[in-house]
């Protein structure tokens, strides 16, 4: 065993010490004892805690491994989470205004990834253990809206049909939406056949019996009652299986607003990697918009909803931005783009918005890093970023999503 200073927070959560050396469950300032393994340390004691250390909200923290800071003070917490975009902006010579983080509250979350697993006769649910593949049952959870969390019981009960062979490891991607639980069930062994017809009976009883809007393995419908439909807004649109929607609604609505604020003025915008609309809907209250993304359920959902009264024109179209994004010569008569990609960013899309005359970019990202090399290639083509929204929607956790305006 050695004794350690743990000097600052790493981006996943841990605390670091001088080697780097990386310990879990530390903050920046403390003194700690541990066992030395690799690149990590194992920590057995804190010898001198921070002031900013607080009691975890959550009786399995610590053991689970869906949060990493519930022993943080919100305010430290929130700071670092700013700083984490500051620092990846940084590293591309990026400098620009970061408003404060906004905080999502606990028990929001709309969305959880729930893993089954067979014990005995039943089953466990919850989530992987803090590095490990070992799973940590939960009877409630912090993060995750009351409605999800009075669910656990009947999605154990649905789960048991899922386990059929041995070989299985399922998870059930669980969303609350306005006319009930939307369950998409991933990690079925496939090779072996899939799962059984006996076992999609009884899947589609137990759904019945727990009065589930819908269940679906990796996207095809096992059971649906009700049509899922999530509210954008002032809209209501129905989420096809499997399709994106941001994890807190309040987070959502934060950064729908920002990015409203940031095309003031605006008559015709563009929506790209635009899943159902959360961000298309909200721009339409002001402006017509030109949406595009690669789910095509997800576009004629849009669509669908796009005759909403108080909008105006929304024109979507399924594409692959990423193999054909849409070209600077497309955006002529464009006041404003957004652009919302999956965590590996926009790099060929980038490249197109920072060759139009597009005076105004939003971005909107879940990784800081991605974000700040497509923030330099639009940099690079005369747009400067003016600020940055830190969005703190997955509490708890390390990532940090963020939503940023540049202008020319």
């Amino acid at each position: 065993m050695q004794d350690f200073l743990i000097d600052s927070m790493g981006a996943k959560g841990d605390g670091v010490a001088a080697g780097p050396l990386y310990a879990a469950l530390t903050l920046p300032g403390e003194r700690v004892r541990a066992e030395r393994q690799g690149d990590r340390a194992e920590v057995e004691a804190i010898l001198e805690p921070s002031p900013d250390r607080v009691t975890p909200p959550c009786p399995y923290f610590g053991d689970c491994g869906g949060c990493a800071l519930q022993h943080w003070a919100p305010a430290p917490y929130l700071t670092w989470k700013a700083d984490q975009v500051r620092q990846a902006l940084a590293r591309e010579r990026i400098e620009t205004e970061i408003l404060p983080t906004f905080a999502a509250p606990a028990h929001s979350r709309r969305r959880l990834a729930l893993h089954a697993r067979a014990a005995g006769k039943g089953v466990v649910l919850g989530f992987k253990a803090r590095r490990s593949w070992r799973l940590v049952e939960i009877g409630t959870c912090t993060i995750a809206h009351p409605a999800l969390e009075a669910a656990f019981p009947a999605l154990a009960v649905l789960a048991k049909p899922f386990l059929e062979h041995p070989k299985s490891a399922p998870s059930l991607h669980v969303t609350l939406t306005e006319t009930g639980l939307d369950v998409d069930v991933t990690g079925i062994e496939r090779r072996s056949g899939g799962l059984s017809a006996d076992a999609r009976v009884q899947a589609a009883e137990r759904a019945a019996a727990g009065d589930f809007a819908r269940v679906t393995l990796a996207g095809e419908i096992v059971y649906q009652a009700r049509q899922p439909m999530v509210r954008l807004g002032r809209v209501i649109v129905a989420l096809p299986p499997g399709g994106f929607l941001q994890a807190v609604p309040e987070a959502e609505a934060a950064m729908a607003a920002f990015a409203v604020w940031a095309i003031d003025g605006a008559s015709r915008v563009a929506d790209l990697f635009c899943g159902v609309g959360t961000f298309s809907v909200r721009l339409a209250e002001v402006a017509s918009v030109l949406a595009a993304d690669v789910s095509a359920a997800s576009i004629k959902a849009l669509i669908a909803a796009s005759g909403a009264p108080g909008l105006k024109a929304i024109t979507a179209e399924a594409r692959d931005l990423t193999r054909r994004p849409m070209l600077a010569a497309e955006m002529k008569r464009l006041d404003a783009v957004l652009f919302d990609p999956p965590r590996a960013g926009a790099a060929e899309q980038a490249r197109e918005i920072a060759a139009s005359k597009v005076p105004i970019a939003i971005g909107v990202s879940c990784d800081p890093a991605t974000f700040a090399r497509d923030a330099r290639i639009l940099s690079d083509g005369g747009f400067t970023l003016r600020r940055v929204l830190p969005v703190d929607q997955f509490l708890w956790s390390p990532h940090v999503e963020l939503v940023g305006v540049f202008t020319r």
